[in-house]
């Protein structure tokens, strides 16, 4: 099985997050498109408490997708997310055809030298590097130390979860920018409802 991971905070996940896996799964020749929500990002500040909330969020957005999976497993760890430490693991649990391949955008890949255990993450897995329209990227420094990488230049779809935040938090609507069932899960739950929360 051809296996790409998408982790990240999804705080909230929107439609850009579904339409990158979409792309991801129809244009690189992926089995599957793993979401793994991170229960306590290493480089932010959030409330565990709220971890669950995002978690639920990301399985209704994708739940009609059968290429698509959720992942618990940085939930069941409950300590700071590594994406080594959880590649390591999903190894074990998954029969994978060649490498696990990675979602990344280039403000992050631009950083993953700083990341934990780096040195051994970029031996375990591929990236599939999304650069924004008409972003001049130079990332010969990192192919050259052994980052292994593909571009997937996507059209932009401009929606920040920062942004749809401070929508909802200023009571403005944001029917169109996230799926129709996490809208309904944001309003039953009332979340994000001062800019503070999450």
């Amino acid at each position: 099985m051809k296996l790409c991971i998408f982790a990240g905070t999804f705080n909230p996940i929107h439609n850009a997050h579904i339409k990158i896996a979409e792309y991801v799964l129809n244009n690189f020749g992926f089995d599957k498109i793993l979401f793994i929500p991170a229960y306590k990002p290493p480089h932010k500040n959030y409330d565990p408490n709220f971890s669950t909330h995002r978690f639920n969020m990301v399985k209704l957005a994708i739940k009609n997708n059968p290429h698509f999976e959720i992942s618990d497993i940085e939930f069941k760890r409950e300590t700071k997310s590594y994406t080594y430490d959880t590649v390591t693991d999903l190894y074990k649990q998954y029969n994978t055809d060649g490498k696990i391949n990675l979602i990344i955008g280039t403000d992050a890949f631009k950083q993953i030298e700083s990341w934990h255990e780096t040195e051994k993450l970029k031996k375990l897995v591929d990236f599939i590097v999304f650069v924004r329209q008409n972003e001049n990227v130079d990332l010969t420094s990192l192919k050259n130390k052994g980052y292994n990488f593909q571009i997937a230049q996507m059209e932009f779809i401009d929606i920040s979860s920062t942004v749809l935040r401070e929508k909802i938090a200023n009571g403005t609507s944001i029917t169109g920018f996230v799926p129709m069932k996490v809208e309904e899960y944001i309003k039953e739950n009332g979340l994000y409802q001062n800019k503070a929360m999450a």
